[in-house]
């Protein structure tokens, strides 16, 4: 029972904070109709009603809001307590949220996330990939995964050390029949591959050299939104792409994919872990900030 009424609560603060019973309960891993039925018992139990409710918005009572400032700082309370009585444990458990952009996550997916998950196979790891920023607090992670630079200041953050950069390629035939660029303004005469950014713009190709920063509005046949995608269709000749190196590392390797401008594409921001300072954290995340720091040091 103790435990059904734990979910519950922190069921309504989910609601509260996010304003939604279908994000809430996306967050909480259940369905929508499960949550609506829990919280409609526990308004039962409690005698008043908690949330209105419209097909367009939800929104606390008077009620519902004086019950979420009485229960927000105890159920704080309560959690840090089972963090401090987990972090005693010998073998971490539990689940570790991580919020990441996508080509962030592909680049310590094998070399970091896996290789942690091998080690202590107990450990469930809940990993969200997205292109906007997100408050990893407000929204339930224990840790972002972001370039250095967009690490918020209130956070900690920890530089993974990893060389990063753009790559543009093309397939050899492709460069075979249709000749190289050798500086930026060279693309506009080539077939190339367009890219799409989550918020549906465009992507200019980005480029600097000696202090000389270029964006290019570049041409092609085909709009993709995944890089993915991108490495496909440059390897089968439908023109030029522009990547992350990492994710077209072994293509380039096995001479599948060939790069091209590398002189015009400087290293980019490191990636860092970042976190809040949290007192007696769990083992888990004791031990995958350990895990990334030993994982720093080898790059």
């Amino acid at each position: 029972m103790a435990r059904s009424v734990l979910t519950d609560l922190d069921a309504v603060l989910s609601i509260a904070r996010l304003g939604s019973f279908r994000a809430a309960a996306l967050e909480l891993g259940m369905s929508t109709t499960a949550l609506s039925n829990a919280i409609a018992k526990l308004e039962q139990r409690l005698g008043i009603r908690l949330f209105n409710r419209t097909t367009r918005s939800v929104s606390l009572t008077d009620g519902g809001t004086t019950f979420v400032e009485r229960i927000g700082p105890a159920m704080t309370d309560i959690h840090d307590a089972m963090l401090a009585a987990q972090s005693l444990q010998d073998t971490p458990t539990g689940t570790l949220r991580i919020n990441a952009f996508a080509s962030a996550a592909r680049e310590v997916m094998e070399p970091l996330i896996l290789s942690f998950m091998r080690r202590y196979p107990q450990v469930h790891v809940d990993l969200v990939t997205e292109g906007k920023l997100v408050d990893i607090v407000a929204a339930g992670f224990d840790l972002g995964l972001r370039t250095v630079d967009l690490v918020p200041n209130d956070m900690i953050a920890l530089p993974l050390g990893l060389d990063r950069s753009n790559a543009v390629v093309a397939s050899p035939n492709f460069l075979r029949t249709h000749g190289r660029p050798t500086v930026p303004a060279d693309l506009y005469r080539f077939r190339c591959i367009r890219a799409r950014l989550p918020n549906n713009a465009l992507f200019r190709w980005r480029f600097e050299k000696d202090g000389n920063a270029v964006q290019i509005d570049v041409q092609g046949s085909i709009t993709l939104d995944e890089p993915s995608l991108v490495s496909i269709a440059a390897q089968n000749g439908v023109g030029i792409g522009y990547v992350m190196e990492a994710d077209v590392r072994d293509d380039i390797a096995a001479g599948r994919l060939v790069r091209v401008l590398e002189d015009w594409t400087p290293p980019l921001a490191p990636l860092a872990l970042y976190y809040p300072g949290r007192k007696n954290p769990p083992a888990a995340f004791s031990a995958f900030i350990q895990a990334a720091r030993d994982f720093a040091k080898g790059n």
